[in-house]
């Protein structure tokens, strides 16, 4: 088995009760795991939720941490998204203020060829919204910091996937 640290992708099915949140993160602090990201959220089903987990790790450690999810109580069901063909998604919010005319011209105009929509604006004040792969919103936001970085605020959350219905990669 391979002992290198790559993008991990892991969805679990858990109960949707307080302390489960502090206890699965627990099990990935207590193994010096940094999390990239975590959503969570409640499901079809209001007695269970839904997180979606990324991080970076070794296969060796990544194993044990699935190991020791799949035995907790509070875990429905473990997926490991890692090397499966999934759909997934990100959101990013991004706000820019004190814009002169031209700028915001040039933001209306960027916009449109990033894909992305205005959801909120005033005068010299606008929020962006991305809802886009995380390297799709990589570079919304490396074009935003380029131009407007003094001026603006950004907000991410973290990826929520599903495993893809057809076998074709997304």
């Amino acid at each position: 088995m391979e002992n290198t640290a790559k993008k991990r992708w892991v969805s679990l099915y858990v109960e949707n009760d307080v302390g489960v949140l502090a206890k699965i993160s627990g099990l990935f602090s207590g193994k010096s795991y940094n999390l990239c990201s975590l959503t969570v959220g409640e499901t079809e089903d209001p007695t269970v939720s839904r997180m979606t987990i990324s991080l970076y790790g070794d296969d060796k450690t990544f194993e044990q941490i699935i190991k020791q999810l799949n035995r907790s109580v509070e875990v429905i069901k473990v997926l490991d998204f890692t090397d499966l063909s999934i759909h997934k998604k990100e959101i990013l919010y991004i706000k820019l203020h004190s814009l002169r005319r031209d700028e915001m011209e040039d933001v209306f105009r960027s916009a449109s060829v990033f894909g992305v929509t205005i959801t909120d604006y005033e005068r010299s004040s606008l929020i962006l919204e991305c809802v886009k792969t995380e390297s799709e919103n990589d570079d919304v936001l490396r074009y935003y910091k380029k131009h407007f970085l003094s001026r603006m605020e950004a907000v991410r959350g973290g990826s929520v996937a599903i495993e893809s219905v057809s076998r074709s990669d997304r």
